[in-house]
């Protein structure tokens, strides 16, 4: 199993910081802007990543995110593409943590060992099923260890003590906190106080949170720090910005950077 998540919470621990950790779609809008796009997110701060592979009908996303699907998908995308760009990536930046997002169309395609094997030799960390609940994910979890690669779980608003335990008993590399029930998207903010959740999650010894859905704002990301998570993802905000300026890419990657750096520093 790597242990790149273990390092990088480490040492964030030691320098007293959250971590950061920005989502794109690979391919979007197609493979090389997109691998100039997720080099600018590592060089302007992004502690680790999460990447999606583009699907045709992507429930738990907003309309952002959807959006960049259909793009990277319009220009012939596939997950051995997406796999590329990670290898990439991989060979670039030796240390990153790299979690994928994904659906499980996706990962049962040839087989869900397939995939597997195909996300430990491109250098995926971790993968997070987004439709598959808990209580269904056996099989996904044992190809995932099989393969050196870290199952991470969903812990939602509303989620009972037992349903949290079993995301802690099951969950390695961190814990994707929900911050609001709903689909992806900057329209609905982030909701505090999580505070019930984390404490609920630390007292089973869980991996590290990080807060998701909604987060836009470096305020956000001190606030998500602030009520105990350790660290946040922003996933559509970033998204809007690849999209408000695919005509222009020079000024999308300044602005990509620009946005890193201060949600980065929210995270001190």
């Amino acid at each position: 199993m790597s242990n790149r998540y273990q390092q990088c919470f480490d040492n964030l621990k030691a320098k007293k910081e959250g971590a950061f950790v920005p989502f794109v779609m690979l391919c979007d809008p197609d493979p090389q802007l997109s691998y100039q796009i997720i080099t600018t997110l590592i060089e302007n701060g992004a502690d680790a990543l999460e990447l999606g592979i583009p699907f045709s009908d992507p429930i738990a996303d907003g309309p952002v995110i959807q959006a960049a699907s259909i793009r990277a998908l319009s220009n012939g995308a596939n997950v051995a593409k997406c796999f590329s760009v990670i290898k990439s990536i991989r060979n670039d930046y030796p240390e990153i943590p790299i979690g994928l997002l994904v659906y499980s169309n996706l990962v049962v395609g040839h087989s869900i060992d397939h995939f597997y094997q195909q996300a430990n030799e491109a250098g995926v960390d971790s993968v997070l099923v987004a439709d598959v609940p808990i209580i269904e994910s056996e099989k996904f979890i044992s190809s995932a260890k099989a393969h050196s690669i870290a199952p991470i779980f969903i812990a939602t608003p509303n989620a009972e003590e037992t349903t949290l335990a079993e995301v802690a008993k099951r969950g390695q590399g961190y814990t994707y906190l929900l911050s609001r029930a709903g689909v992806t998207g900057v329209d609905v903010a982030a909701e505090m106080p999580v505070d019930r959740i984390i404490n609920t999650l630390q007292k089973y010894h869980a991996p590290p949170s990080l807060l998701g859905f909604g987060i836009s704002t470096p305020q956000q990301v001190v606030e998500a720090i602030q009520a105990g998570a350790d660290g946040a993802i922003s996933g559509s905000a970033v998204v809007k910005i690849i999209a408000n300026h695919l005509s222009t890419p020079e000024k999308m990657l300044k602005e990509l950077g620009n946005f890193i750096a201060q949600m980065k520093k929210a995270t001190k």
